[in-house]
């Protein structure tokens, strides 16, 4: 048996959810404390996967000697100085995406990060979906070289309304969260650095205030190019899609599955131990505490997309 790793979970939301499926079924995943607003009734949610401790204060968790690591799944305004109350705690702690909403929080959590010597990881989950992973181990055993990744984020949130279709407390951002899946994955894909960065906006939506279409483009050292389109108008079909177009062939992934340019299923059950993207995040995450190593995905590693993302907004202002 894996040596157990003590979880305190924050942010009961849909993404909380995903977490605590996932979680469930890793060896040594014990998750002991969920903090989260009295709205999301935790307490509820904390029955249901036997979990003993509830909070709704993250410094109550923190203050628990026996929580080993964090994961936080909170609104996007939170998560660099919860990352940070989290290693000044002494806590391992993985922040879902995006890891801050400006350069210089990324950055301070960087730094923090390297001062504790704590694993500090963010949640770019296409790293670890099975689909993306079969792409990249392709690329590593040299059989294919992305010539261009053309990648469409579509979603229908002309409210503020969550995953389950719940109202937010907070606004989610085309640039600085769902753009940062793309960035970061052209970056890990080609092994490159991005060279250049350009980007157009459409008007701001006068109540949520932010823009509701966006179109980047990218281009990578090695060459390889990326188109990059995003909208919270889109009525369907819903998600991202990526096309990979390379030297050798053609692949569209949509999250963990993965086809052809001829519309070919493409097994990937056996890539990896397990099909959900999130459980392979988290076994990463747990992974990397056990063996004292840097994880796929560090708060370091993931920072060059965050300072692609700050050049992005500059132009775009």
């Amino acid at each position: 048996m894996s040596k157990p790793v003590n979880i305190a979970l924050v942010g009961a939301g849909a993404f909380g959810i995903k977490h605590l499926d996932a979680l469930k079924v890793i060896d040594g995943a014990n998750v002991v404390s969920l903090v989260s607003r009295a709205e999301d009734k935790p307490e509820e949610i904390a029955a249901k996967y036997g979990i003993t401790h509830v909070a709704h204060d993250l410094a109550q968790s923190l203050a628990l000697p026996e929580v080993d690591a964090v994961i936080l799944t909170t609104p996007t305004q939170l998560h660099a100085s919860q990352a940070m109350s989290c290693l000044k705690a002494g806590k391992h702690v993985m922040v879902e995406i995006p890891l801050a909403d400006n350069l210089a929080d990324a950055e301070a959590v960087v730094a923090l990060q390297k001062k504790t010597g704590k694993v500090a990881m963010c949640g770019h989950t296409r790293r670890f979906n099975p689909s993306h992973q079969w792409v990249h181990n392709k690329i590593k055993a040299g059989e294919f070289a992305i010539q261009q990744m053309d990648v469409q984020t579509y979603f229908f949130r002309r409210t503020n309304i969550n995953a389950l279709g719940q109202p937010r407390c907070w606004t989610d951002h085309l640039l600085w969260h769902h753009a940062a899946h793309t960035v970061d994955l052209f970056a890990y894909q080609t092994g490159g650095e991005i060279v250049a960065a350009n980007a157009v906006q459409g008007p701001i939506h006068p109540q949520l205030g932010i823009a509701m279409d966006m179109s980047i483009q990218l281009k990578s050292s090695t060459g390889a190019i990326c188109t990059l389109s995003l909208s919270f108008n889109n009525d369907g079909p819903l998600g991202t899609f990526f096309r990979y177009i390379g030297d050798t062939g053609t692949y569209i992934a949509r999250y963990d599955d993965l086809v052809d340019g001829k519309d070919k299923a493409i097994d990937v059950t056996k890539v990896d131990v397990s099909m959900n993207g999130i459980e392979l995040q988290d076994r990463e995450f747990l992974a990397a505490i056990r063996e004292g190593r840097e994880p796929n995905a560090s708060v370091a590693g993931v920072l060059p997309c965050y300072r692609t993302l700050h050049a992005l907004e500059q132009q775009l202002k």
